[in-house]
């Protein structure tokens, strides 16, 4: 990934929390037809130098089957993305001198994947997943609430997958090589166009 200096970002704990805050991945993977590309929602946890991310797929999907054990791979987090029009910036009535960008952030991780099928090991991952999404809620859904026999024969028709990661990084192009006016312009505009304090705050960040 082409990333200019003052848009890459190398520190773990900013990495890992990016993932945790947008974890629907997009995993690409090159099989025998070409490369692959599937999203799906995954868990970081640490472990090694970069952690290790989980998440399954469906059984029906033939990935599993087609991707070699400890195989390459590559997975793609976004962000909040935008356009941003010059003429949010002060500079352009001072000189003219701008053109139109867009700004996101996303994390490249790149790592070596492994599948697995056991209940044992699916059960605990898929219960993991749930309480990361449902924990916040005032009646958090668990996966102990549905019926037993229910939850095994839904176990049956996934396959999971643990990504030993051996690399991360990260680009958060978010208007760092502007001066602090049209810094503070862009954060304007941005509320002005509805955007939220925290996209605002993603999209825009000081060098």
């Amino acid at each position: 990934m082409y990333r200019p200096t003052h848009f890459a970002v190398d520190e773990p704990r900013q990495l890992h929390a990016f993932i945790e805050a947008h974890p629907l991945g997009s995993l690409v993977v090159h099989t025998s037809a070409g490369l692959s590309a599937n999203h799906i929602p995954m868990l970081w946890e640490s472990g090694d130098a970069w952690g290790r991310l989980h998440g399954h797929i469906a059984r029906a999907n033939t990935l599993w089957r087609e991707v070699a054990e400890a195989s390459p791979v590559l997975v793609l987090f976004g962000g909040t993305s935008t356009y941003i029009t010059p003429s949010w910036y002060p500079s352009k009535q001072a000189t003219g001198q701008v053109v139109p960008t867009w700004n996101y952030s996303v994390v490249h991780a790149h790592g070596t994947i492994q599948f697995f099928d056991a209940p044992d090991r699916l059960l605990p991952l898929v219960t993991r997943l749930t309480h990361q999404h449902e924990s916040h809620r005032a009646d958090p859904w668990a996966v102990s609430d549905a019926p037993s026999d229910y939850i095994d024969k839904m176990l049956r028709a996934i396959v999971g997958f643990e990504i030993r990661v051996a690399r991360l990084e990260g680009k958060f192009k978010a208007s760092q090589n502007r001066t602090q006016a049209d810094r503070e312009g862009v954060m304007r505009g941005l509320a002005a166009a509805g955007m939220s304090a925290a996209d605002c705050t993603e999209l825009v960040r000081d060098p």
